[in-house]
């Protein structure tokens, strides 16, 4: 045929062509500089980001008549015949097709020949990974030590199937996913040269259904510029494509978020109707919430959402009212659904199910909240004051715990002044245990769930104006001591349990109290 694809026809002839891939190209061009490029080297990553392109322009660069050199001149007998792809030195095998012990014994034998006309005999094997255990075991000893005028370059997209035996004697270069702008720009310039106008929304579009490959949204360009000859609307190119336009996305879940399962149930409807895949359809509502936490949670938005700027502009605007936790729960419960929903026979039933289940789900409320309304549901019940106790079986030989007020100088009233000379805490002055006890007393008074999390630590340290206190676990305790209402208590009780400010320090540690490693012992 004589029309060429775009991937073809604009394929990158030198290093500096190639996009978005200057730590493996920068790396090539200072080896030959410098004369020290690998006999066998290998090139990993995903599909459509340059693997064998680079292959070829490395290989031009060996055999050029001006080289090695790292700029190939593509004039000369051997970059013509490589760039056409039927160079008499340079052989490109499929290694799916040719993966038995067979045919790597015979390109044994052909590497002891010297080339025809280059410098290098080159051998570029693409998807590697496809050769039999055999056949790499055949190939051991020539790749580690092959004659001086041959060189092997592997291409494959999935390294871990190759043995490590193999890749020890590679020098290996890992290609990265090319990103959305730099695929959008190469589009856009491959249409002014081939006097093609499209939206930039449109090769937006196209890049994201690329998916970081050049090759795929090449191809798709292709078959939009086959679709028509003037200018290619968006509303064109979505249905080209059979791609879900990202308005209906945001409105869908702006439905969702508004509880409105009438509206999430005829948008549903419409998508289907217009025969749109319902599975790649939740993908993207998965990814779409994806998005809206990392925007609610707000940090290195650009960097994690690979998605237009004015569209981070209205992720944000709709993720604004909404906190991070409520999101987290319905991109959890649409998570947890995605198996049901892609193996699913009917998909359309599937996600009217998940999703009418998801909004009859009430939002779940954060831990400090649950704690909050629990401490003033105990007050409410409580009042302020020990309830009073009827029945000898109910009295209690211990002393009731102090109150703040008691301690901080305060005068009570009745006949519990008379004994206000002897003060409980200069009698445990000179013992921390009990002075951590008696701290631990007041706050239960005060705060019952810093009480709690304070039962589980110790007094590491009494200084004077100084208190370290050793917190163990994981972390998590200390967590919810450090909060700041938690530490005004804290620091307000410690104050008057000691007569003045005290400076509270907090360590983690991840001894356990004695009390736990005695029931351990029982247990054992």
């Amino acid at each position: 045929m004589s029309y060429l694809v775009l991937a073809r026809k604009y394929r990158p002839q030198t290093f500096d062509q190639v996009i978005e891939q200057a730590h493996i190209t920068r790396t090539l061009t200072n080896a030959i500089s410098s004369g020290r490029v690998a006999h066998a080297i290998l090139f990993s990553g995903p599909r459509g980001t340059g693997k064998t392109t680079v292959a070829r322009i490395l290989a031009k660069a060996m055999n050029c008549n001006e080289g090695p050199t790292p700029e190939p001149c593509n004039v000369c007998r051997s970059c013509n015949e490589i760039t056409a792809g039927h160079a008499i030195d340079v052989f490109e095998i499929d290694g799916a097709s040719n993966n038995s012990v067979d045919q790597v014994r015979e390109l044994r034998e052909n590497i002891k020949y010297m080339p025809a006309h280059s410098p290098y005999k080159i051998y570029i094997i693409d998807e590697v990974h496809m050769l039999s255990t055999a056949a790499f075991n055949a190939l051991l000893k020539t790749l580690e030590e092959p004659p001086s005028h041959v060189m092997f370059m592997f291409a494959t997209t999935e390294p871990h199937k190759i043995p490590i035996t193999i890749l020890s004697r590679c020098q290996r270069y890992d290609f990265r996913r090319i990103g959305l702008d730099s695929i959008s720009s190469h589009m856009a310039s491959l249409c002014r040269q081939e006097g093609f106008e499209i939206a930039d929304e449109s090769l937006g579009l196209i890049a994201r259904e690329a998916g970081g490959s050049m090759r795929d949204a090449l191809s798709l360009l292709d078959q939009i510029m086959a679709c028509t000859q003037g200018v290619m609307t968006h509303e064109q190119v979505l249905d080209v494509l059979g791609v879900i336009d990202r308005k209906i996305l945001f409105d869908l879940s702006d439905s969702i978020l508004k509880a409105d399962i009438h509206a999430v149930l005829d948008l549903l409807d419409d998508i289907y109707d217009r025969g749109h895949d319902i599975k790649k359809l939740y993908a993207d509502l998965l990814e779409h919430f994806r998005n809206l936490l990392v925007a609610a949670m707000g940090h290195k938005i650009e960097k994690l959402v690979d998605l237009p700027s004015g569209e981070i502009e209205q992720l944000i605007t709709q993720a604004q009212p909404l906190s991070a936790l409520t999101l987290n729960q319905i991109f959890d419960m649409l998570f947890k659904a995605e198996a049901s929903i892609r193996l699913s026979r009917q998909p359309k039933l599937a996600l009217e199910m998940t999703l009418i289940k998801l909004l009859q789900t009430k939002p779940a409320l954060p831990i400090d909240v649950l704690i909050d309304k629990l401490d003033a549901l105990r007050l409410e019940v409580a009042p302020a004051g020990q309830p009073q106790r009827t029945g000898a079986s109910h009295q209690s030989i211990e002393p009731e715990a102090p109150s703040l007020s008691s301690l901080s100088g305060e005068k009570p009233a009745g006949p519990e002044a008379e004994n206000e000379d002897s003060s409980p805490a200069d009698e445990s002055a000179g013992n921390p245990n009990k002075m951590w006890q008696r701290i631990c007393d007041v706050v239960s008074k005060e705060n019952p769930s810093l009480a709690a999390n304070l039962a589980k630590c110790r007094l590491k340290q009494s200084a004077a104006g100084s208190l370290e206190i050793d917190v163990p676990g994981n972390g998590f305790t200390l967590n919810m001591i450090q909060r700041e209402k938690d530490m005004a208590v804290l620091q307000q009780v410690c104050t008057a349990v000691y007569g003045d400010k005290q400076n509270i320090q907090l360590s983690v540690s991840d001894t356990v109290d004695d009390h736990n490693n005695k029931k351990k012992k029982i247990i054992n």
